[in-house]
């Protein structure tokens, strides 16, 4: 039996960064990757918002482009521009990336194991069992669940987690038409809540995606006739295709299991609206490896309760305003979202959100649109009300 202070179920960027905060306290730590290789294939839209700087290392090296604001676009076309002086966004290798935490991670002394699949664990006992030509037993004072949104240590005390497909193309048009400042974004009814997204790398390559309610042959449907159908994507070459889940958040999800944790998609740690998942990751590896560690200092596995309390203090109210938005969205016919984007316009929204826009916490925006009383004039009284009672 292989003997561990802590036992990570998956290398993913928030599994690693995770182990990384953890070695570095001097805990003895292990990394099971089920991958043969970290962050292939790639599954990710590759945007993160500017506070990952303030949240974990992002070297120069795996920034490919810096994002400054957005073209919103309707279904009949109405475009609102938002956007800062300063980046608001990047754009990542995320591929590179993933490798790079991952090492950051061994380099404070954390194993790796690569192609090591989880076969079975027990939360009481901290035993998990990996099938990998011969059957291995590791036993961890501390399991963390970090193995994305098919988790198979959420399911040990969790019901199934539900998930939404995402599809991504990177795009070569040979010539720079590319505005690189801004990221496109459109929502339609046919997929909302979901939006399709283009995301520039350079003035001649993109990434261009989508997640929905929809199979994988749903979604290629949709992306193949948005490019057949855009005057900007003419005579584009598709250099690669990618899929991928989302999981769906869930505020009753439980985090704390005896000696488990969970961390990120496994935690269905995500934002509603967008899927986005790697800044509430980011933050709740730092939340959880504080706790870990003061868990394996007292030698008391129950402090490990703490984790499940901080989180659910840090974001259970940006992410309730985030499910009554995802809700709206989803209620919306094309027709309401073009009335809706043309009382924005009309009211000077583009201004208000340049100024108060998040990507990460939407709820300062919110707010503003209901002391500025712009929500009740886009959006029916029954819907404001129900966003406005979040606050009392």
């Amino acid at each position: 039996m292989n003997k561990f202070d802590v036992v990570v179920v998956g290398a993913g960027p928030v599994g690693s960064t995770f182990a990384r905060y953890i070695a570095n306290e001097g805990f003895k730590v292990v990394m099971l990757e089920r991958k043969r290789e970290v962050g292939v294939p790639l599954q990710c839209a590759g945007l993160l918002g500017k506070k990952i700087k303030d949240i974990n290392i992002l070297p120069d090296e795996y920034i490919l482009n810096e994002v400054y604001g957005a073209y919103l676009h309707s279904p009949s076309n109405i475009i609102l521009k938002v956007g800062r002086k300063d980046p608001e966004a990047y754009v990542i290798d995320r591929v590179g990336y993933d490798k790079f935490l991952v090492e950051q991670a061994v380099d404070a002394g954390a194993e790796l194991l690569l192609n090591h699949r989880v076969k079975g664990l027990d939360v009481k006992t901290g035993e998990v069992c990996v099938g990998n030509n011969s059957d291995k037993i590791f036993k961890g004072e501390v399991i963390v669940g970090a193995d994305g949104h098919a988790s198979r240590v959420s399911d040990e005390f969790n019901p199934k987690s539900k998930s939404v497909m995402a599809a991504q193309y990177l795009l070569d048009m040979k010539k720079d038409v590319f505005d690189i400042d801004n990221v496109n974004l459109n929502v339609n009814s046919n997929i909302s809540p979901g939006f399709l997204w283009m995301i520039p790398i350079s003035k001649s390559m993109a990434r261009v995606g989508l997640f929905a309610n929809k199979d994988y042959n749903g979604l290629n449907e949709v992306l193949k006739d948005f490019i057949n159908h855009d005057i900007c994507y003419k005579n584009a070459s598709i250099l690669k295709k990618y899929q991928g889940f989302i999981p769906v958040y869930n505020s009753k999800k439980k985090i704390v299991k005896d000696r488990a944790i969970l961390l990120g998609d496994a935690a269905s740690q995500v934002k509603p609206t967008t899927g986005g998942g790697l800044i509430i990751g980011f933050e709740c590896a730092k939340m959880a490896a504080n706790t870990v560690s003061r868990a394996l200092q007292m030698e008391d596995i129950k402090i490990l309760n703490e984790y499940e309390y901080e989180y659910k203090k840090r974001f259970k109210n940006e992410l309730k305003v985030q499910i009554e938005v995802q809700k709206i969205f989803e209620s919306l016919t094309n027709e309401d979202l073009d009335q809706m984007f043309l009382k924005l316009k009309e009211g000077n929204a583009e201004a208000l959100i340049s100024e108060y826009g998040d990507m990460d916490t939407q709820s300062t925006l919110i707010k503003e649109m209901i002391k500025n009383r712009l929500l009740f004039s886009i959006l029916p009284k029954l819907l404001t009300r129900r966003i406005g009672s979040l606050w009392k």
